[in-house]
């Protein structure tokens, strides 16, 4: 019988008895070692081009406003690297915050050169995009807001520009944007600083402004030249208003009709703000690339900001799609808002936050952009099984220096079931003493009993005369000159040196 031929065989069986027909291309011993370099040489070159590309990532856009499409607002011609980068990476990243889908930017106002304080921000609004919704958010912070200023102590936030000037010319800005960005937690890796000269000849720009006034109010103590004033007055309605007009809507502060406060101005300023934005995004010449760079180089002197033209523009073309009202938050005093006022050891009026803290206030900042259920969720837990006291009238005034001392002291014994009717300054300053005024003898033992143990702090019946002097009118507050509590109150907390938080 003849042996098979396995060399014909398609799929032969593998004979053991049997050596296989030599490999006509045997592997030579250097081949393992050639593959596993060119291995290493491919896998260098990749990791070396995706490097280039998320170098490109983080580039510049074009500064050349020639180079913009006048419709997209966005880089005519894109290279191939550009392409490559779309390719591996979904989203652009020329912009600090895309990544965590928010860029904030801080927007100053101040007078500038000729005015009286011309580095003080007379405007600081915290301006916030969310690329994934198209949405627009802005949160006004007031002037008077008291802040820790690195070795200046509690002094006004909207002395930080000036301070930052005062140390090098140019950097009042940057300086600006820290302080802002640590006192709200947040980060702000920009800013835009414009003075009233900027402001009127954007306006006027682009035609003026058509303003739908709430409120009529006049103001006689609005500034005039030479340091005298110049009285202004509005109607209520829609009017347009050219850029000195609007310059002078969003400034005023002593107006009648419920304009005369900071919130009531800054409400006005995210009014002119939005109408602005309108008008700058609007179909016509001013989305024209080379007409905006034209009124930037135009302002360069009166406009500072560490965006490039390339960031600007990008932002433009974002804001275009924006879709919905802006939200808006003001940090104000009102009844059901942030803040309260204080006197600085130097004798300064400020504001502080009622909490005695930025937590609340940053929680709020923080999710500006979420639905009003979402954020009662994300809302400090109260803290439960607080015992159940009888009602009482509790006043607690601040009879020492220290900056909202008054109001930590309010949030404590709140924790603990108390209800405090309200908080204040002494109108005697600094007490050695924390002292417990009971000036109402019917009120409850218990409540006494617990304002003591927290405290430390003796108890009284007796008001000392500092006290009680020049109390003729009934219907005035413990705010108000001559008047020391209010008339309702049944137990008075004046907080002294003595006392340990």
């Amino acid at each position: 019988m003849n042996e098979p031929d396995f060399d014909q065989n398609p799929s032969p069986q593998v004979n053991l008895l049997r050596p296989r027909a030599p490999n006509p291309y045997p592997q030579k011993p250097g081949d393992k070692r050639k593959k596993i370099f060119y291995l290493v040489i491919v896998l260098s070159l990749a990791l070396l081009f995706t490097c280039s590309v998320r170098r490109f990532t983080l580039a510049e856009l074009p500064k050349d406003a020639a180079t913009y499409d006048p419709i997209t607002l966005k880089p005519k011609k894109i290279g191939f690297l550009q392409v490559v980068k779309n390719f591996i990476f979904h989203s652009n990243n020329f912009l600090e915050g895309q990544s965590d889908d928010r860029i904030n930017i801080l927007l100053l106002g101040m007078g500038g050169v000729g005015h009286e304080g011309p580095f003080l921000t007379d405007t600081s609004i915290i301006l916030s995009f969310q690329p994934s919704t198209r949405s627009v958010a802005m949160i006004s912070v007031p002037r008077d807001l008291g802040v820790a200023i690195d070795g200046r102590g509690q002094r006004k936030i909207n002395n930080a520009n000036s301070f930052g000037e005062a140390n090098e010319p140019g950097s009042g800005g940057e300086y600006a944007r820290q302080i802002f960005a640590k006192t709200f937690n947040l980060d702000i890796p920009y800013y835009i600083r414009v003075d009233f000269k900027a402001f009127e000849e954007i306006i006027n720009t682009v035609g003026g402004l058509t303003i739908d006034v709430k409120k009529a109010f006049v103001d006689n103590l609005y500034p005039g030249p030479n340091y005298s004033y110049a009285p202004i007055s509005f109607e209520a309605g829609a009017q347009n208003m050219n850029g000195e007009r609007a310059l002078q809507y969003v400034r005023s502060r002593h107006g009648t009709n419920g304009e005369n406060s900071d919130f009531a101005r800054s409400k006005r300023q995210q009014q002119v703000l939005t109408a602005l934005k309108s008008r700058l995004l609007s179909l016509g010449t001013y989305t024209n690339p080379v007409r905006i760079q034209q009124i930037i180089n135009s302002l360069n002197t009166h406009v500072t900001t560490n965006l490039d033209f390339g960031q600007m523009m990008y932002l433009a073309s974002e804001a275009r799609s924006a879709d919905g009202e802006i939200k808006t938050l003001v940090l104000d005093n009102a009844p059901k808002g942030y803040l309260i006022p204080f006197t600085s050891p130097e004798g300064a009026w400020l504001l502080a936050p009622k909490t005695g803290n930025f937590d609340e206030i940053n929680l709020a900042v923080k999710n500006i952009f979420a639905n009003p259920e979402e954020v009662k969720t994300l809302a400090p837990a109260p803290v439960a099984n607080k015992p159940v006291f009888p009602t009482a009238q509790i006043e607690i005034q601040n009879g020492t220096w220290r900056a909202g001392l008054a109001s930590r002291i309010e949030k404590k014994l709140e924790d603990k079931g108390l209800s405090i009717a309200g908080v204040g300054n002494s109108l005697k300053r600094p007490l050695d003493k924390t002292t417990i005024y009971l000036i109402n003898p019917d009120a409850s033992g218990e409540i006494v009993n617990t304002l003591k143990a927290e405290l430390k702090a003796e108890v009284t019946g007796s008001l000392p005369e500092w006290l009680v002097e020049n109390y003729d009118d009934p219907s005035t507050t413990s705010s108000e000159v001559g008047i020391k509590y209010k008339t309702n109150t049944e137990i008075l907390i004046i907080l002294g040196d003595d006392l340990k938080e």
